[in-house]
């Protein structure tokens, strides 16, 4: 029985809550961080989710004055005819080929430059390299491919200096083999010291301890290196591996292409991306056409984002699932 001259502690009327199951109980006593969550959650409801219903379009002949519910029924024939012409697979083909270089190419230079970053020692010298590396990320695709065009036109800074000590020029934005790689090098210039930060936030978690007993052990840099660093940073690695995979389709990156290429690259560096929006908006297709491409694309990398995930199981490493 409760003692006389002490009160009773009162209970709110959330804190009352009956919390039965066990499942239940984690939940109410993580209930502030699912607050957190809330404004996420709005977010994919709201820009994601709802307007997925807008995918019926691909399978209508859509009519503004209609709208999508009254729009008529043609089944799969907006997909019937983007097999059928002949430029689809041109592009599809130019995004498979640039959306697998950036996984080949451009993914592991992040990687790379979180374990040499860490090999830093002064902090302040640090902190510099991560300032000028991951300052590129902040300017748009506007601005640096503005940038590139004036340098590396037929007027441009780099043929003139090329004419000065009597070489010839340089035509990287006419040439499309060229153009390919120009995307490449520019891509990892501005997103590689951005992509560093999630390596780096993983290293820092890494228990000193174990660099101080290689240290005592003789391990030198590149020993720490190969048998610390990459082993705490490989399943993050993995992670963003099969993200990346799964965004192939759309991960060819249509802001870059699309602020740098003319109808002189076309051959090599149109992708579906910028077909779509080229078709749609310039070329007169209609909005069916352009959402069943989209719902091609989203298709294929669903797919992509499944094998990947088995793939990276199978070797060792932790999956998405």
């Amino acid at each position: 029985m409760h003692e006389r001259g002490k009160e009773r502690p009162r209970l709110t009327a959330i804190e009352t809550i009956p919390v039965k199951s066990k499942a239940a109980k984690l939940a109410w006593e993580a209930r502030y961080l699912y607050l957190l969550l809330l404004p996420l959650i709005a977010y994919y409801v709201v820009f994601h989710y709802y307007p997925l219903y807008g995918i019926m379009i691909a399978f209508k002949e859509y009519s503004f004055s209609k709208g999508i519910l009254g729009s008529s029924w043609v089944g799969f024939e907006h997909f019937e005819m983007m097999f059928h012409l002949p430029q689809f697979f041109d592009v599809l083909r130019n995004t498979l080929i640039i959306a697998v270089g950036r996984i080949v190419i451009e993914f592991p230079f992040p990687i790379l430059f979180a374990l040499l970053l860490n090999e830093v020692r002064k902090a302040v010298a640090k902190r510099f390299y991560q300032t000028i590396f991951t300052f590129p990320h902040f300017l748009s695709w506007v601005v640096v491919s503005g940038i590139l065009i004036h340098f590396l036109n037929d007027a441009g800074v780099m043929n003139q200096l090329l004419q000065v000590f009597g070489l010839p020029k340089q035509s990287l934005l006419m040439d499309g083999n060229g153009f390919v790689g120009l995307l490449f090098g520019s891509s990892i210039w501005k997103e590689m010291g951005w992509g560093t930060i999630i390596y780096l936030a993983t290293i820092s978690g890494i228990d000193p301890a174990l660099y101080e007993a290689a240290s005592i052990d003789g391990a030198n840099r590149y020993q720490r290196m190969k048998a610390i660093t990459w082993p705490s940073i490989r399943g993050t690695a993995a992670i963003l591996f099969i993200l990346a995979v799964g965004n192939m389709m759309s991960g060819a990156g249509f802001d870059q292409i699309f602020n740098m290429y003319h109808p002189g690259v076309y051959e090599n560096a149109d992708i579906l991306d910028t077909y779509i929006y080229r078709t749609t908006f310039y070329e007169g297709a209609s909005f069916s056409f352009s959402t069943a491409v989209g719902v091609f694309k989203s298709i294929i990398n669903c797919v992509l984002l499944i094998v990947a995930n088995s793939v990276v199981k199978r070797m060792g490493n932790g999956g998405l699932i």
